[in-house]
């Protein structure tokens, strides 16, 4: 039976490498984003970018959403499309629009194509319980495990709505939470700081990381594995699950740096950076007992060897 993955987001740094686990795996791919990014793609795909199924549009256009789930028969949803915590704080209304209401057009597409649609996997946060680690500014430690700003109550209303979904419609779907994510083609964001540093490093320049602090951290393959096995194998519920994300400080970072190059050039200056975890942990290996995760060293390595051999 043929797999056809609708990816939202699909232009991001995420989605892309969402894109190459995909491919790596031989399904078809179909990103649907309001704008395509194939200079990215080729960047973390190469050749395989002409396996890239893109159809324009946005997830509040339902019409071209039908057609586009019609037209390439689609079976699985991978959901990454998200507005973060800058534009939700600017905008709440285009934040819960594109947060919230876009992820609701995907479970009523589900509705409609009950029996096709077998899988659905979508990125959560960890912001719904505090600050995210690259928004310094609200960081409020008084409200405890609640999310501080729109980004993070949009986030945690979606994992609320999966659950109506299935209680109601018995639509499973299942939420990932990774922390930081970091690795190839990773530059926006303060966060990415280790990312640029390891290609900084790469290319023999040096590199300031613009902050300090401890937090989680992710390699961008594994998440993107997280969000491929999720959706392929959606088990029933709605079931949210987090990463493991190895805790560091930016100085074991630049440890992590200097065990592949030891010369690098690095250095440390900014703000702590506030870190949050979910008051009860459910890490994707109580779903999946074989899951592997990359370690920061190794991640780290990866990154390096990525910018090294382009």
């Amino acid at each position: 039976m043929n797999n056809v993955i609708l990816v939202t987001g699909g232009s991001g740094f995420i989605g892309t490498w969402v894109l190459r686990e995909l491919l790596a795996r031989d399904l078809s791919p179909v990103v649907f984003d309001v704008a395509e990014n194939r200079e990215r793609w080729r960047r973390i795909l190469g050749a395989d970018v002409s396996r890239v199924v893109f159809a324009q549009g946005s997830l509040l256009d339902r019409e071209r959403l039908h057609q586009a789930c019609d037209k390439h028969r689609v079976t699985h949803f991978i959901h990454l499309a998200a507005l973060l915590t800058p534009a939700c704080q600017r905008d709440p209304w285009a934040g819960c629009e594109v947060n919230v209401l876009a992820g609701i057009a995907l479970f009523e597409e589900a509705r409609r194509l009950a029996g096709q649609i077998r899988g659905f996997s979508y990125a959560s946060s960890l912001g719904i319980f505090g600050p995210e680690p690259d928004d310094v500014s609200t960081y409020a430690p008084s409200l405890g495990n609640q999310p501080p700003n729109f980004y993070g109550a949009f986030k945690k209303a979606f994992e609320m709505i999966a659950e109506q979904y299935w209680r109601h419609f018995g639509i499973a779907s299942i939420g990932v939470r990774p922390h930081v994510v970091y690795g190839p083609d990773r530059d926006q964001g303060l966060t990415a700081g280790p990312s640029l540093a390891a290609r900084a490093t790469a290319y023999g320049e040096p590199f300031t990381i613009n902050y300090t602090g401890k937090a989680g951290y992710d390699y961008v393959e594994d998440v993107a594995k997280a969000f491929v096995r999720t959706a392929l194998e959606t088990p029933r519920g709605a079931n949210i699950v987090d990463l493991p994300s190895e805790l560091a400080t930016v100085e074991e970072i630049v440890a992590a740096i200097k065990m592949v190059v030891p010369n690098a050039t690095l250095r440390i200056d900014g703000p702590p950076i506030p870190s949050n975890v979910p008051p009860r942990l459910r890490l994707i290996d109580t779903l999946f007992p074989d899951w592997q995760a990359t370690s920061l060293r190794e991640g780290m390595r990866k990154t390096i060897d990525f910018y090294r051999s382009r």
